[in-house]
């Protein structure tokens, strides 16, 4: 029997889990995203392997038996043993989008919220599409309640009340910048609020310092940015996991790749069944 608990992330900075430099089509690093609304997500296997790493450095030998010995040559069972600790993947629950000449609103679905509701225990209904916080400052437009300006058109808001229930524990989120809108329109927000960079490499095996442009290291990287809100569950086969040392429930981790840029630093808290 598996006891239960879950996750927060909240990312600190830029976080890109996916593609390496070169490894798509037109060197373009996309991040891992989920089949059904095309959202960010941070695998399973990611989340266990910075654990695993943190405990390690802090208590060697200690992961062997939270997290699973690793492969042993010559043996024949591999020396594989079951991990006590199960992670799945991070889905977003919340997400910043920027509205020109408005404040920034975090934006969610309903097929996120109910992944969210399903880990974390959330009573209240799923609020209907294009939902929003009461006092959510949106253009106001005569006839047609509040206007909420993007990049590449509008949302209108139909419906008012209170979304506080939906705000993650362990994170500070405003409630009254929060915005459900439509599954079908979740992707396309997604795409817009991506931090996206182009990177270069400067200098060649032949000239090393000289700051000129290899030709063969021009590529994209796009990213989940700064405020962006996953929860992820986990399950244990038995209490007393100490991931972030004596009676703390929180601490701040890297996750994917181009830490050296400042990609990564995410805060994550944990919930649940787990001491």
């Amino acid at each position: 029997m598996y006891r239960k608990a879950y996750g927060v992330i909240e990312t600190l900075a830029p976080v890109h889990v996916g593609a390496t430099a070169g490894e798509e089509t037109g060197n373009l690093n996309l991040i891992f995203r989920d089949q059904f609304t095309q959202t960010g997500i941070i695998p399973g296997s990611s989340i266990r392997g910075r654990f695993r790493a943190d405990l390690r450095d802090r208590e060697p030998g200690e992961e062997q038996l939270w997290y699973g010995h690793e492969a042993v040559d010559g043996r024949s069972d591999g020396g594989t043993t079951e991990a006590l600790v199960k992670f799945e993947y991070a889905s977003l629950v919340w997400f910043p989008v920027f509205c020109p000449g408005q404040p920034v609103v975090w934006v969610s679905c309903p097929l996120l919220l109910k992944r969210f509701k399903r880990i974390a225990g959330v009573t209240a209904d799923i609020p209907e599409p294009y939902t929003a916080q009461r006092g959510l400052q949106g253009r106001p437009m005569k006839d047609q309640g509040k206007i909420l300006f993007f990049n590449l058109g509008f949302l209108e808001i139909e419906h008012e009340e209170d979304l506080s229930a939906w705000i993650p524990t362990g994170t500070d989120l405003d409630a009254n910048k929060l915005v459900v809108v439509h599954d079908n329109d979740i992707a396309m927000l997604h795409d817009m609020a991506l931090y996206r960079q182009s990177r270069v490499k400067l200098g060649s095996k032949e000239k090393p310092n000289e700051k000129k442009v290899d030709g063969g290291a021009f590529f994209n990287t796009e990213a989940l940015p700064e405020g962006s809100i996953l929860v992820f569950p986990i399950a244990l086969k038995q209490t007393d996991w100490k991931p972030f040392g004596e009676n703390e429930n929180s601490s701040e981790l890297y996750f994917g790749g181009l830490e050296s840029i400042g990609f990564g630093r995410c805060l994550v808290s944990l919930s649940g069944d787990y001491q």
